[in-house]
This record gives structure tokens, sequence and C-alpha cells, in this order.
């Protein structure tokens, strides 16, 4: 594959600086359009040399036309948002970055045509309604999309902008579904049990957790990051839809902290059954999987054990 200039919205962030890094390793230019420029993470995946970091707001439309005509990007990767729990305390905020922001970018794609090829931007699982509303085990893309949260709702919205800016102007975008990314760095947020199902056994540390027999999609980051390079390189001949459902290894809380217990035989986890999810997770990726060539390539062994054993290197830890 040639090489191409993408910009990445959202580009130093926890999801960005994987996208950034799998797009190096592939060869590519990468700027990271981002409000901040810290590279903390971009350095801690050894490509902050590689990328250039642009400061950018995505709900300033003419800051991002600029961006993009500046940088002469070729494909854009659009991740900039305000996600669940911000969005929750900050909806005019929200309406901006993840309303605003992402017909900014479209716009820009769309006035800038014969520069920019491909948008690939990230919708999100969330727009889904809660698992109780489906009586099939996997969900498609076709299945209710009936989002309880804002930021799904503005998730939902983005959709329909980009089936507009797709059938009026031809502009050629994709947009992923995924669930909840794990890895190394992540922020705090709603999620964050998740992460310390890994990172407190990973340096010795105790933790509870509920949800025992319920089911999560455990999709790392650079599973993520390669399903939105796929994305933004596809064929257009290759595309039977515009919106995909991508995801990782189902498990249940209990079996992933089974396999974390493989990984750190003394780790002190333990587990209940209280509390219920309100995430749709058994989505159906076989559309991404023929479209896109899409393939997970972290099971949860090889993503927990490569998880923990980052954290403890850091923490000057022996591997496991």
């Amino acid at each position: 594959m040639a090489s191409h200039t993408v910009l990445v919205t959202g580009g130093t962030g926890f999801l960005g600086s994987y996208v950034a890094e799998d797009l190096v390793g592939a060869g590519h230019d990468v700027v990271a359009y981002d409000l901040s420029t810290d590279d903390r993470i971009l350095s801690k995946l050894g490509v902050a040399d590689e990328v250039t970091i642009r400061r950018g707001d995505v709900s300033e439309a003419t800051d991002v036309v600029r961006a993009v005509r500046e940088t002469g990007a070729t494909h854009v990767v659009h991740l900039a948002a305000l996600l669940t729990n911000t969005a929750r305390e900050n909806p005019r905020s929200a309406l901006d970055v993840n309303v605003v922001g992402t017909n900014n970018v479209f716009e820009a794609a769309r006035t800038l045509d014969d520069q920019v090829d491909r948008v690939a931007w990230a919708s999100s699982a969330a727009v889904y309604a809660p698992p109780h509303e489906y009586d099939t085990r996997f969900v498609d893309e076709d299945e209710l999309v009936y989002p309880d949260t804002l930021y799904g709702a503005t998730k939902g919205y983005n959709e329909h902008q980009a089936r507009v800016y797709h059938e009026d102007y031809d502009l050629s975008l994709v947009g992923l579904r995924p669930t909840v990314a794990y890895g190394p760095y992540r922020e705090t947020g709603g999620s964050a049990f998740l992460a310390n199902i890994v990172e407190k056994p990973a340096l010795g540390e105790p933790f509870s957790v509920e949800y025992g027999d319920q089911v999560i999609d455990w999709q790392h980051a650079r599973d993520i990051a390669q399903a939105f390079r796929k994305a933004a390189f596809a064929p257009d001949a290759d595309l039977g839809q515009r919106v995909y459902n991508v995801r990782g290894e189902l498990a249940t809380i209990r079996e992933a902290v089974e396999t974390v217990r493989d990984i750190v035989p003394d780790a002190d986890l333990t587990v209940s059954d209280e509390g219920e999810l309100p995430w749709t997770q058994t989505l159906d990726m076989a559309a991404a999987q023929r479209d896109l060539r899409y393939a997970v390539e972290y099971d949860l062994e090889t993503g927990f054990r490569s998880y923990i054993d980052t954290l403890r290197a850091e923490a000057g830890l022996e591997p496991v």
C-alpha cells in the first residue's frame, strides 16, 4: 500500500494514539489533531517522534478545514468525542464536539473532496438499545438502534449525518461501532472497573468486581486501531454498507477473571453476580470481516498478558 497522510482527530488520546501507532506501522504519515498536545501515550507506544501533533478543535469549522488542507491529508480518522460520562455532565459541549464537530469533519471532506479520499469515523455500540431489547444473541447493524445515553444519541445522529453526506455529496465515509477498548494507558471512565480487573492484580493489588456471569466484549485497543485503518483504506467497491460493528473476544467477567488468574496465579480477585450491565456487547461483525477483512488479533490471554507485562515493566517488576 502506498503511503498516505492521515489526520486523526482525537489523535493524542487513548484510542487515537493506538490508531496513530497502527498507521505509522503501516507506513503512513500521521497528524494527530487534538485540543491536547500531550504526547504521553504516543511516547509510551514509541511513535511520538513519527507523529506530527497539531493543536485544534473539531468544533471550530474553519480550523478543521485549515488543518485538513494544510496537512495535505488524504484520509481522516475521526475519533474526537466526549464519551458517555463527560457527555452526560456537559450536554452542550457534547453537542458542540460530537454533533457539530463531526459535521465539521464531514464538511471539510466535502469542501476538499479533490484531496480527501475517505473519512473513517467512530460511531459506537452505544447507539444500540439495552440488551433486554433484543431476542437474538448477536446484534447486527440492522437491529434496533435506540440509545439510552446522550453519548449514544449523538452517535446515532452522526450516523444520519454520514448517510446524508454520502448520499447527497457522494462522500466516501465509513463508520465503526466498537464497544469498549481495553489496553495500557486507557483513561479512567465509566468502564474503569474493566481495566482494574487486569491492572490491580498486575501490580499485586486486590480487587472486587460485580457482574460475574455477564458477557463483555473484550476488544484490545490495537484491534480497534487496525479496524479503523482498514475502514480508512478498504476499496469502495468492497463496501456493502457504510456502518460496521467491530468487536473482540466475548467472555463473561468470571471468565476474564479466570484468565487473569491463569497469568497471575496469586491474583487477589473477588467476583460477585451483583448488578446489571447496561450495554449491548454481543455484536455480529460478519460484515466487517467480509468487507473490511477485519480479524481479531488479540484473544483474551494474549491481550491480558501483554497488558499485564506492560504495566509490570513500568512498575519495575518482572514479567509474568
